[in-house]
């Protein structure tokens, strides 16, 4: 006999879960590796938190392009898409908004930047595209696929910047500074805050829209859930809904990938990226998959990065164990969530 659904685990109790399990394993790492978690903590903390700079101008900033691609990685998940490559996707994105932002110096503004960041977007969704079709047409798994044009994605962005792109001297593997107007204003002055944190919260908000209230996204999460059952009973073509949750996915990876450019380098160099997207896999997944609880993981690993420099600063801790933290959120989330698919396929009585 089935239990009530109330007695169901929900999806949010394993992002809660693996904060709280993550938090309990480091502080013992830290003890047996001889260092005080509190202090360790209390670093971290005040790196991240610990002043309206420090959270406007480090963790904010450090958690969007982490919001933008924890999107991308949500957006095609929840289709059933496993779309690893977000990372190229953003790289691809990367380097149309650099080209946009040197080429274009000549016009205004008002056009410029609307035109690096939506060429920025197509530019991800362009790179997505390969893989697409090769999942619809051929039939090919979109792990390897997606991961591959990663590799290849940071192997352009070594040959634009060291080639086509480089800066006139051709000292240094980067860029030229893109033009003033291609640049992304302040949000608030005195901070290095820019406009990049409302298009990000513009972009959850319209990804939760999408899922919850039109066509297109239920049909996105019934083939998320089930393809076969969305094809047979639910009379979805799967084809086209896979190929949108790809290019949608590149798209906001490739946009996270020009609000970089256009609102904290200003210029693209050689290993651009330090792996937001494949962050975003634990960003995503840390929400289930929620596009609005994106934004809050994505702010905890933005704070993690943040506070990572105050805790070798102030207390001696090396700066590898915020990665090594988010790591295990990652273990954590895998781990619980498959204790609550279990808790409630036995609640179900499966």
């Amino acid at each position: 006999m089935p239990r009530p659904d109330r007695f169901r685990l929900g999806a949010g109790w394993v992002g809660a879960g693996a904060v709280a399990a993550t938090g309990a394993v480091s502080a013992l790492l830290l003890i047996v590796g001889g260092y005080d978690p509190f202090e360790a903590a209390g670093a971290a903390l005040g790196g991240a938190f610990g002043s309206a700079d420090a959270f406007l101008s480090v963790t904010l900033v450090r958690s969007i392009p982490l919001m933008l691609t924890g999107l991308a990685v949500a957006f095609a998940f929840r289709a059933g898409v496993w779309n690893i490559g977000a990372e190229g996707q953003l790289l691809a994105g990367a380097i149309a908004a650099a080209w946009v932002g040197l080429v274009g110096r000549a016009l205004p503004a008002w056009l410029l930047l609307p035109m690096l960041l939506a060429l920025a977007a197509f530019a991800g969704a362009l790179w997505a595209l390969v893989p697409a079709l090769m999942k619809v047409r051929l039939g090919v798994g979109e792990v390897i696929t997606t991961l591959l044009m990663s590799f290849v994605a940071i192997e352009l962005t070594a040959f634009v910047v060291r080639g086509p792109l480089q800066e006139p001297r051709g000292v240094f593997p980067q860029t030229e500074a893109i033009a003033a107007g291609a640049r992304l204003p302040a949000l608030v002055p005195g901070t290095r805050l820019h406009l990049g944190v409302v298009l990000a919260v513009v972009a959850a908000v319209a990804v939760a829209w999408l899922f919850r209230q039109t066509k297109l996204g239920f049909r996105m999460r019934a083939v998320g859930a089930s393809p076969e059952a969305a094809r047979m009973a639910g009379k979805i073509d799967t084809g086209p809904v896979t190929l949108v949750a790809f290019l949608g996915s590149g798209a906001l990876a490739g946009l996270a990938g020009g609000v970089q450019v256009a609102g904290v380098t200003y210029a693209l160099y050689e290993g651009y990226s330090p792996g937001w997207g494949y962050t975003a896999i634990a960003v995503a997944l840390l929400a289930a998959l929620d596009p609005l609880w994106v934004l809050a993981t994505a702010l905890l690993f933005g704070a993690l990065e943040a506070g990572a420099a105050a805790m070798q600063r102030d207390a001696g801790i090396p700066a590898v164990w915020a990665v090594a933290v988010q790591a295990l959120l990652i273990l954590a989330v895998l781990a619980l969530d498959q204790m609550r698919r279990r808790a409630n396929a036995g609640s179900a009585g499966v």
